[in-house]
């Protein structure tokens, strides 16, 4: 069969947009993948070891926070039948940056559970503590900051908060977070919940049991029963709490 010229242009032309509308479906139903950015995450302490893979760590569900290719996780070392020691650690591509497991290596029963990351130079840890012991603890990083140490007692698990390095993982400060028993002045339980950065302050909400602190640090007079949903915002530093509240106490 003989095409005239004109046909024949015209069938060229027809293949070529055939072609290029099947190569825009193709690119459609492929679209790139960017990697998703987590900013924080609190969870439940999981166990891992700094020989562990990304795949491995991230399988465990343990708390993440990421951006692109980099990515942090928190836990703990179970390094006797009765005693836990906090870990984190960083990843690039897959490839472990650092780890540090040098934070709290006392015999408190220390975990990490909560993480926020601004993406660049922020990155908080959130630990807990149940009492202090001797040798090195997050005391070391808090001395001039909110809370210095546990305080009294021992048993309730409280919370240390602690500003990191993102490039080597050393804790820069920290500060503890922890409520008080009106009746005898010893420590009780609090449990962070919740963390955000305005790019000054840092907010943070937790479960706390009788009762909740004040800015000042002192107790607050509450009603009803605990726990108490309680919100705290620290200065960047943690040295100093700007407000500090909870539903029916004061």
């Amino acid at each position: 069969m003989i095409y005239s010229p004109k046909l024949q242009k015209y069938l060229a032309v027809f293949s070529l947009s055939a072609l290029l509308a099947a190569d825009l479906v193709i690119t459609q139903k492929a679209p790139p993948a960017f990697a998703q950015t987590v900013n924080s995450s609190i969870g439940n302490a999981v166990t891992f070891s700094c020989n562990d893979s990304e795949a491995t760590i991230k399988a465990k569900k343990a708390p993440r926070v990421a951006n692109g290719n980099t990515a942090f996780y928190i836990g703990y070392q179970q390094v006797s039948s009765n005693n836990k020691n906090p870990i984190t650690i960083r990843f690039n591509n897959g490839v472990k940056s650092w780890c540090r497991t040098d934070y709290e290596t006392t015999n408190d029963d220390g975990t990490g559970y909560g993480l926020y990351w601004n993406g660049n130079d922020v990155l908080y840890g959130v630990y807990s503590s149940t009492g202090s012991q001797t040798g090195n603890d997050f005391r070391r990083f808090a001395t001039g900051r909110w809370l210095s140490s546990y305080g009294s007692g021992g048993g309730p698990k409280v919370a240390v908060i602690a500003r990191i390095n993102p490039a080597n993982g050393q804790v820069n400060y920290a500060t503890f977070l922890t409520a008080k028993n009106a009746r005898n002045g010893n420590t009780n339980s609090l449990v962070v919940q919740g963390l955000s950065w305005n790019g000054t302050n840092l907010a943070v909400q937790a479960k706390s049991w009788w009762t909740p602190r004040r800015a000042n640090t002192n107790s607050m007079t509450c009603s009803g029963s605990s726990p108490y949903i309680y919100k705290a915002v620290f200065t960047g530093d943690l040295t100093k709490v700007n407000s500090a509240s909870a539903a029916t106490c004061s």
